[in-house]
């Protein structure tokens, strides 16, 4: 299966947080699942820990990527495809963020892992894992 992170479930990976469901675990430490990271992910942790919102699990500019290639994980781009997907998403989550990552999901075919309710709306379409 391939899998997109969101950003809470990336940060509660990393952390080794209680927060983050055995089955998101299960999912995510399965070496046949294909783990991705959007960079939508690391802009939004780079933002929000700049402004004191939340604490990066480790230097941005000097340990995450170290972090993600030690877990297996693949880093994902954004395309013109994905930011243009955000257009046509039905109005059920009004987070930028999470409409770019939902945008990317749709358009990869990828499994959301993800605690948010929002993604699981059936106007998706997409395979949620909590």
């Amino acid at each position: 299966m391939r899998l997109l992170l969101d950003t809470c479930t990336l940060l509660w990976f990393l952390r080794n947080d209680a927060e983050l469901s055995e089955t998101a675990a299960t999912a995510i430490e399965d070496s046949a699942n294909e783990v991705f990271v959007s960079v939508v992910s690391i802009w939004e942790i780079a933002i929000k820990a700049s402004l004191g919102k939340i604490k990066a699990p480790t230097a941005l500019t000097n340990g995450l990527d170290e972090k993600l290639t030690d877990a297996g994980f693949s880093l994902l781009d954004v395309s013109y495809r994905h930011a243009a997907g955000v257009y046509s998403l039905p109005k059920v989550h009004t987070d930028p963020f999470d409409r770019l990552l939902i945008s990317q999901c749709r358009a990869e075919k990828l499994a959301a892992v993800t605690s948010d309710a929002h993604w699981s709306a059936s106007e998706y379409a997409l395979r949620v894992l909590w």
